[in-house]
């Protein structure tokens, strides 16, 4: 018995060395990926400073050259028109409106969820028995709107105790 007493010391020993090993390995590697992540990250900061950088002198470079055949100020203004109007078309891009059918909206055009039929009116679900965002009302249980028992000696079967 003795000598399965030390046995079992050796496995928590063991079991114990081996947790450790295992955490430090883990650490080692999320450390190695903490690093590499700030490393993208501070690249991709650099490069949107550069590109921004870079949009000012193409400002820069149209509104000289604008220069060249208008004032300065009217140079200046278009530049500004030109590269606000740019702006607003990307965050177009970027951002659907509800002008713009997206992917959903599509489907439920192709599933003719869009059109009136049936006389249903375009803000009501597609079985026509209310207005869309409203949850159907349950119906009234038999002792009430309240859930309470019916008197006693009443039977709530009876048609005439409704």
């Amino acid at each position: 018995m003795d000598r399965l007493d030390h046995l079992e010391h050796l496995d928590k020993h063991l079991v114990d060395e081996l947790a450790l090993v295992a955490r430090e390995t883990i650490r080692d590697e999320l450390r190695q990926q903490t690093r590499k992540q700030r490393r993208k990250a501070a690249l991709y900061a650099a490069s949107g400073a550069l590109a921004l950088y870079a949009g000012a002198a193409l400002a820069l470079a149209l509104g000289l050259a604008l220069s060249l055949g208008l004032p300065d100020w009217a140079a200046a203004l278009i530049t500004a028109v030109v590269f606000g109007g740019a702006a607003y078309v990307l965050r177009s891009a970027a951002r659907p409106s509800a002008s713009r059918p997206t992917a959903e909206h599509e489907g439920e055009i192709a599933a003719g969820r869009d059109r009136v039929t049936g006389g249903t009116a375009p803000g009501m679900p597609p079985g026509g028995k209310g207005p869309a965002g409203y949850p159907p009302v349950p119906p009234v249980a038999p002792g009430g709107a309240t859930g309470a028992p019916p008197p006693a000696g009443v039977d709530p079967e009876d048609p005439r105790h409704r």
